[in-house]
């Protein structure tokens, strides 16, 4: 079904799969929105790899990796950046904050409050931020990642519906098979492999990469059939507010992606209904009723992908 792998997106596969084994479907996925301009929430409990993975993301593109580690005291300022005064100019100096890197970890996202996570928005939502009036662009590629444990909630902020819409996909790194963790055992005897890992391609290649993806055809009849599904979520009884536009756009260049990953220049409904699960779950509020009745987003989501018809030809498009 699916075309060879372009060199490049197999180099940077395999690269990563140096340091994380048995985790090529999250790398996969990881690039997905790294190609498509988005960006991923790993909801996991500690120890199975999440910040690793992101740190053999930026080793392997070459990007400037930065990372947030979110506590209850993290201040806005200390995310964004801050102006300090300069008594030899007699001027105002911006520092810039953590947030100017490509690839930035947030880790532990949920600990601090929701003025600090908002701080992160409008990079994530428009490649720039503004202190004290001045608006400072971010340079491409600019990717988040954000972490936060499932587990534990003492001490914790829920991300706001607004904050999650963000975040192209939400996914979980699960434990590693048997064999798996006995090599990673063995990986890391003498050293982490994450230490001599050496970047495969430069940051003009991963520009050229994401501005490759936007030109992947994706048909009138799976833009439609991605508008279906999200429709669905909207008039679902259990759903109190469903997939908004924004999520269409999300699975729509998701799909993209996914595809220009897979060797093909064109969306298939393959795409969509793989994808589906880890761009719209996040979405959705579910009624009080529902979660009472052990509902899920997930399981909802499913139910949709049963209930709407998969295009088997071309809609001529109106």
């Amino acid at each position: 079904m699916y075309a060879q792998m372009s060199p490049v997106i197999e180099r940077i596969l395999d690269n990563i799969d140096k340091v994380m084994t048995g985790k090529r479907d999250i790398a996969e996925l990881s690039l997905v929105s790294l190609l498509s301009g988005g960006h991923v929430l790993l909801e996991d409990v500690p120890g199975v790899g999440k910040t690793m993975m992101v740190r053999a993301l930026a080793k392997s593109v070459s990007a400037q990796f930065k990372r947030i580690q979110f506590t209850p005291d993290l201040l806005p300022s200390d995310v964004t950046g801050v102006s300090i005064f300069n008594p030899k100019s007699n001027e105002f100096e911006f520092r810039p904050g953590p947030i100017m890197g490509n690839i930035i970890l947030a880790d532990e996202i949920n600990r601090t409050s929701p003025k600090t996570q908002s701080a992160l928005l409008e990079g994530m939502e428009e490649s720039s931020v503004t202190v004290d009036g001045v608006t400072y662009h971010l340079e491409r590629p600019f990717f988040v990642m954000a972490t936060q444990n499932p587990i534990e909630y003492e001490g914790t902020y829920a991300l706001p519906e607004a904050q999650l819409d963000r975040f192209l996909l939400k996914m979980k790194m699960g434990y590693p098979k048997l064999q798996e963790e006995i090599e990673v055992l063995t990986r890391a005897q003498k050293a982490p492999p994450i230490d001599k890992l050496e970047p495969v391609v430069d940051l003009e290649d991963l520009r050229k990469l994401q501005d490759d993806v936007k030109e992947v055809h994706i048909d009138y009849s799976i833009r439609r059939y991605i508008v279906e599904l999200a429709n669905e979520t909207r008039t679902h009884h259990h759903v109190y507010l469903g997939v908004s536009p924004r999520g269409s756009i999300a699975l729509m260049r998701a799909s993209q992606a996914l595809a220009y990953i897979r060797g093909r220049d064109y969306v298939l409904p393959d795409d969509v209904q793989y994808l589906v699960q880890f761009v719209f779950s996040h979405r959705m509020i579910l009624k009080s009723e529902a979660r009472f009745e052990g509902v899920t987003s997930e399981g909802i989501v499913e139910q949709v992908l049963a209930k709407v018809p998969v295009p088997v030809q071309r809609f001529v498009e109106k």
